[in-house]
């Protein structure tokens, strides 16, 4: 026996009911004398022979106590004999691209593109096989919101974060991000299983994405982009002012009218390895499915590794002894014969 390990100590907590049973059973003895001498007299209750026998009374009382202690040891699944274990993790880089811009806010999916853009990321994360994410906003410039990383909870709590006032600067410059995630989110130790998720209306302001496209293209990285708004007519930018009162966002004078731009995006996909395009438009986002469509089916790498110990668990063993001893309890007889 090697390295004997309690997996869950807060069960010995229950040990505090051995001497509360041995307590109830020195109570009852009393008791039970109690009421003898209330019936006999005390100088020939010595001189009477009575049924029970003292000695096999506190056998039985010692070994419910004793049982009682061993399932208790049972239940903090005692283990030992450790055995060394490599575990593998193997997966692909995920990075979620997503726009934050002002035109994100468009109505034409409900509430509006950005909500419905990180509840489509939320769905997907959820259904994550051991991949590595990552999380990039940009507007006017980039910013790396959640760098790679397998902590799911951390990245959910970065993504709940995101809003339009995450970037603080205007427009929409989806080249210069996209070389941001090359550059300072990727390592170039391995040249695939290398994913970029990009969720935008696709609306750029000459930061020639194609260009930025065909980079990550050569670098082995994948493009995924999710186009999301009205293609056709557009839709208008609604801004909350200081008195809470709606009104639409002006340039110049004039309401600004968003459309989604799909034909960018298609030549952005088309310039790399397996690249898609999904036109979302104005219908339902299931970016769960194309997760499970493109990127859980497709090869992995190996992300990390480590060594843990494995150890084997015999929590059988003390149920086993308390079961026996309460057998044994239950065949002695405390009556004398």
């Amino acid at each position: 026996m090697n390295g004997i390990k309690l997996q869950n100590v807060d069960m010995l907590h229950l040990l505090w009911l051995a001497p509360f049973l041995a307590a109830v059973f020195i109570y009852c003895w009393q008791k039970q004398g109690k009421a003898l001498t209330m019936f006999i007299d005390a100088g020939i209750l010595p001189k009477i022979s009575i049924s029970v026998n003292k000695a096999r009374r506190r056998l039985k009382a010692a070994l419910i106590l004793v049982s009682v202690i061993f399932i208790v040891f049972g239940l903090t699944r005692p283990a030992w004999n450790p055995i060394p274990e490599t575990v593998e993790r193997r997966g692909r880089d995920v990075v979620f691209l997503l726009d934050v811009s002002k035109s994100m806010l468009a109505e034409d999916l409900a509430p509006n593109r950005l909500e419905r853009a990180k509840l489509a990321i939320k769905d997907c994360v959820e259904r994550l096989q051991g991949d590595r994410v990552a999380l990039v906003a940009f507007a006017g410039t980039s910013a790396i919101k959640c760098p790679l990383t397998l902590d799911y909870g951390f990245f959910q709590l970065m993504l709940d974060d995101i809003s339009t006032d995450s970037i603080s600067r205007g427009g929409t410059m989806i080249g210069d991000a996209i070389r941001k995630v090359i550059t300072d989110v990727f390592d170039d130790q391995a040249k695939e299983c290398k994913d970029i998720i990009l969720i935008t209306d696709g609306e750029d302001h000459d930061s020639f994405p194609i260009d930025a496209a065909k980079a990550a293209g050569d670098k082995g990285i994948r493009l995924i982009a999710i186009g999301l708004g009205d293609e056709n007519e557009g839709k208008r930018i609604p801004i909350t002012n200081e008195e809470g009162q709606k009104t639409f966002l002006k340039y110049n004078g004039q309401e600004v009218w968003t459309k989604l731009d799909a034909d960018t995006l298609r030549k952005m996909v088309n310039a790399t390895p397996g690249g898609r395009y999904f036109n979302v438009a104005t219908g339902n986002i299931d970016l769960g499915g194309v997760y499970m469509q493109l990127i859980a089916s497709a090869d992995k790498k190996d992300l990390e590794s480590e060594t843990i110990k494995r150890y084997e668990e015999k929590f059988q063993i003390f149920l086993s002894i308390a079961f026996f001893l309460l057998c044994v309890e239950m065949a002695i007889s405390e009556r004398k014969t």
